[in-house]
């Protein structure tokens, strides 16, 4: 099997690709595109399984070349609208012109073109939201200074979480199963921030504040605000926007799942997480995802 990954400097790629590595039961090889091969880890570059094309998002003829021959491409790609719609649209182009090819990609807008397509089958995977940037400094939920926990809501909305590493091994597993198809949806642990906070107690053995910044009213105001002011700074506001959609129930992964159909994978929950950490590093544990 030869996979393709577009946008594989990413930190869930870089997990993705870890956990198809891991798989002895199957022969694979893969392509990987991404502008600069060298954020990668020197050890990935010079896989031998590993082809890097480097390209960018939007050059029609390098993003033809990368999926040739491929049996399986994946999108990883993670940027503002132009590129999570625009960019993938043209990727599918390509794969729509390259016969027996499905990408996979959970926007509505790419599984609306997708279903144009005759010749690419798409995969939608789900998993909530990433558990790492809860703690880390990308949501601004988590204070290691003083251990408080902050909120937009009233404290009892859901967020359902999956890892990088548990949402790769979701993502290995189905790139592998021929049989796999339509939207597929996984999860590792459902809580609120108080219950997060109430796991952050048990695992590490100290007290943690819990501190409200306002109502999902005034988080949906605010983060337009920011993006009307300067649409081009995508990450001044991308979090708040991922956030609000994340705990406002509209977005709900759950509760019937397809984790049970790839019981080979066994994710972790928030406290969970935790446990693998040591306090201190907590925060920073976002950053050290990697091969």
């Amino acid at each position: 099997m030869r996979v393709g990954i577009a946008g594989i400097t990413g930190k869930f790629a870089r997990r993705l690709v870890a956990h198809l590595l891991e798989n002895d039961n199957i022969t694979t090889t893969m392509k990987g595109y991404c502008r600069n091969p060298a954020k990668l880890p020197e050890a990935l570059r010079l896989f031998p399984k590993l082809e890097l094309i480097q390209g960018d998002a939007f050059d029609d003829e390098v993003i033809r070349s990368f999926i040739q021959g491929c049996d399986v491409v994946v999108c990883c790609y993670l940027g503002d609208d132009k590129l999570m719609v625009d960019g993938q649209k043209l990727l599918i182009d390509a794969c729509d012109e390259e016969p027996s090819l499905f990408p996979k990609d959970p926007m509505i807008h790419v599984k609306a073109y997708l279903e144009t397509k005759q010749n690419v089958a798409g995969v939608h995977i789900l998993v909530g939201g990433f558990m790492e940037p809860v703690f880390s400094p990308f949501f601004n939920i988590f204070d290691p200074e003083s251990n408080t926990f902050r909120y937009w809501g009233e404290g009892d909305e859901i967020m359902e979480g999956t890892t990088y590493d548990d949402a790769a091994r979701f993502t290995a597993a189905v790139v592998v199963n021929s049989k796999a198809s339509g939207i597929l949806k996984f999860v590792g642990g459902c809580a609120n921030i108080r219950e997060i906070a109430q796991s952050f107690e048990k695992v590490y053995g100290v007290s943690a504040t819990l501190e409200r910044r306002g109502s999902l009213d005034d988080l949906y105001k605010h983060m337009h605000e920011l993006r009307s002011s300067n649409p081009q700074n995508v990450y001044g506001y991308m979090s708040l926007f991922f956030y609000y959609y994340w705990i406002n129930g509209q977005m709900l992964v759950g509760p019937e799942l397809d984790n049970a159909e790839y019981p080979e994978v066994k994710p972790v929950g928030y406290e969970g997480y935790m446990s693998k950490w040591p306090r201190e590093q907590l925060a920073t544990s976002f950053f050290s995802l990697a091969m």
